[in-house]
């Protein structure tokens, strides 16, 4: 809601009413949606379809300027990266070991929603870590966020839709229509074979999806879980973590993760369009093989 309040505000913005009602009704379905009938929940996610198609607009005010920016790029060096880093470490310490503490009887984080309230409370702590390292305001880093979401656009909710669409494919039988294409082709009691096919298989499929999460469900549905998992006793919690870092290989390799490859292209106005796809391809195939050769040595019993 507060990005729709104040994109509605950018007079930068010739498209600002329309940007506006966009954040407005998705902060309305994080709110609400669970309390709304199922006719208007997808009538609003038409009602995005169509705003995102007419255009959401970007607007031209600076919340600090390009000559400030360069000078703090030139004073801080990589320490700017510091912060950021706040956000993974910080949640990785949550999720492995203070998920579980507890004070004076309350636990610290939710035991279902752990991950996620540390995540949270991770963006806060890298907030005021970026605030302490420029000695800015934390408004001006909210309004920083606000401007590089609307460069982003719509496409910032690829990853939450692409998730949705594997759910959904997954539910509809796509999974037991890939295991029983698969068991025709390769030799279900050859190991390797079996890990090749989930791992190539996982990488694929997010080519072509754009996103590990919508391959996720449909691969491990169809090759993980039936295959890897209960024939050939596979561990499935490696499994999965290693069957989806095989999938953002695939991320790294296809326009069709436009949030990742395209729009990144856009807004540092690169010449070629798939640049960013052409340098990360030699990081995404040798990264590949690594996890097919950790899935074979690590993943089973």
């Amino acid at each position: 809601m507060w990005l729709a309040i104040r994109g509605a505000n950018d007079l930068g913005n010739p498209r600002r009413m329309v940007l506006a009602a966009f954040w407005a009704i998705l902060g309305l379905l994080f709110l609400i949606g669970e309390q709304l009938p199922a006719l208007w929940v997808g009538a609003a996610v038409v009602a995005l379809a169509l705003l995102a198609g007419v255009g959401l607009g970007k607007g031209t005010e600076r919340v600090v300027s390009a000559q400030k920016q360069e000078a703090d790029a030139q004073r801080f060096g990589h320490r700017l990266f510091a912060p950021a880093l706040v956000i993974p470490l910080f949640t990785l310490l949550v999720a492995l070991w203070l998920k579980d503490v507890e004070v004076a009887g309350w636990r610290l984080f939710a035991e279902q929603h752990s991950t996620v309230v540390g995540l949270g409370v991770a963006c806060l702590l890298a907030l005021g870590a970026a605030c302490w390292l420029t000695r800015e305001s934390p408004a001006t880093g909210l309004e920083s966020s606000r401007k590089l979401i609307d460069a982003i656009g719509w496409a910032a909710l690829l990853p939450l839709l692409l998730a949705t669409l594997g759910s959904v494919f997954a539910a509809s039988g796509v999974g037991d229509s890939v295991s029983h294409l698969i068991s025709a082709v390769i030799p279900q009691d050859n190991r390797l074979a079996v890990v090749l096919a989930y791992a190539l298989g996982m990488a694929a499929f997010t080519m072509i999806m754009g996103n590990a999460f919508a391959a996720f469900p449909v691969m491990t549905a169809g090759i993980g879980l039936p295959l890897l998992v209960q024939q050939h006793g596979a561990d499935a919690a490696s499994l999965a973590a290693i069957g989806m870092l095989s999938g953002y290989c695939g991320t790294l390799m296809t326009p069709m993760a436009a949030n990742f490859n395209i729009v990144p292209a856009a807004l540092l106005e690169l010449k070629d369009p798939h640049g960013v796809i052409r340098m990360q391809v030699g990081t995404a195939l040798p990264l590949l093989l690594c996890n097919i050769l950790l899935m074979y040595f690590i993943v089973f019993r």
